[in-house]
């Protein structure tokens, strides 16, 4: 695992490092190299199990949205699309490794969470709304089913799950405030960063 994660820690800090100063070439380059690196790395789990293969599928799905975002013409509804599968497939993945339970403050304190971000955002989205606020309902739920998780069975696997699933949310709450409302000099990058931290945790999550 050592080399396959200084591989992948190496192209995502290319990644996020040409998002802060460029080249363009560099970001199109190291993005689905470091996907592709994840892909690996997942596969590659000891303790790989049948559920593990929705991991591998909802990184491939991000792959993908990933791919069409870079593609000209519009196709930011299939990219969007894309994405949606990708995080429905880890909260089916999160869903299916615990029992459930309902701890009510945390339910409560995502909605509100989405409730204020999609009413920041409401008036720019135009076409997209629906599609966004749907995108940002799963996201919110695989959240919710991590950290249920991890209450329910506080292991490093599950602090993993739940930490790779909120960097996911935050990179995306981030993208869309940034891109819809006000941009500042290091918002790429960090968005990158908590992108790649994401998908890197929850695959941590297959090895422990």
């Amino acid at each position: 695992m050592l080399w396959s994660f200084i591989a992948v820690f190496f192209s995502g800090w290319l990644y996020v490092d040409a998002s802060y100063r460029g080249p363009v070439w560099q970001r199109w380059l190291f993005k689905p190299v470091t996907l592709l690196l994840l892909l690996m790395l997942a596969w590659q789990a000891p303790m790989f199990s049948a559920t593990g293969y929705l991991v591998l599928a909802g990184l491939f799905a991000s792959l993908v949205g990933d791919a069409l975002t870079q593609l000209p013409g519009q196709r930011t509804l299939y990219a969007i699309g894309a994405f949606f599968l990708s995080h429905l497939l880890y909260t089916i993945w999160f869903a299916s490794s615990m029992t459930m339970s309902f701890f009510w403050p945390l339910p409560l304190a995502l909605i509100i969470i989405g409730a204020v971000f999609i009413a920041a955002i409401w008036t720019r989205l135009d076409e997209y709304r629906w599609p966004v606020c749907t995108f940002i309902g799963i996201t919110l739920v695989m959240v919710w089913l991590a950290a249920e998780q991890w209450f329910l069975r506080p292991t490093d696997a599950a602090f993993s799950g739940f930490a790779g699933a909120s960097l996911l949310l935050l990179s995306n709450i981030i993208w869309y405030l940034t891109h819809y409302r006000r941009r500042f000099n290091a918002d790429s990058a960090i968005v990158a960063a908590c992108y790649f931290g994401g998908h890197f945790l929850i695959v941590r999550a297959l090895y422990l």
